[in-house]
């Protein structure tokens, strides 16, 4: 794919995710496309990598105690990771931001690469500096 393919198909994304509609659609498709990492090694997504980078977030349920895994977008931060709770836009947060609360200890799987990782919030300086480059993802 060209640059100004991605680009292209990036802006497509990005406009379509702000339309409630479509949000919910993406929201309902974190199960196949958990399933697809699943299934190839975390090798493909339902939105490819290139335009989108991805993770697959394992938590432990706080009250389950069981393993959960979630499909993320994330942004590099230097060495760090960076996710966003937005929730696909909805009202309240989701539920694997409830799990790092109670267990800040997690996995994190980028391609066939699996980390250890420890999770804290950002500070109100860190979210302003990174929030320009969330958005632009």
């Amino acid at each position: 794919m060209t640059a100004t393919r991605a680009l292209t198909a990036t802006s497509l994304l990005q406009r379509m995710g702000t339309n409630k509609a479509v949000s919910q659609v993406m929201r309902r498709s974190v199960p196949l496309d958990r399933s697809i990492a699943r299934l190839t090694g975390g090798r493909l997504h339902l939105v490819p990598r290139a335009l989108l980078p991805q993770l697959i977030l394992t938590t432990t349920g706080r009250r389950s105690g069981q393993p959960r895994t979630t499909p993320l977008i994330y942004i590099e931060d230097g060495n760090d990771y960076v996710v966003v709770a937005s929730n696909f836009g909805q009202n309240r947060r989701p539920a694997w931001s409830y799990n790092l609360e109670a267990t800040p200890s997690a996995t994190i799987t980028i391609g066939r690469q699996t980390k250890s990782v420890h999770v804290q919030r950002l500070t109100e300086s860190e979210r302003t500096a990174i929030w320009p480059k969330a958005i632009a993802t």
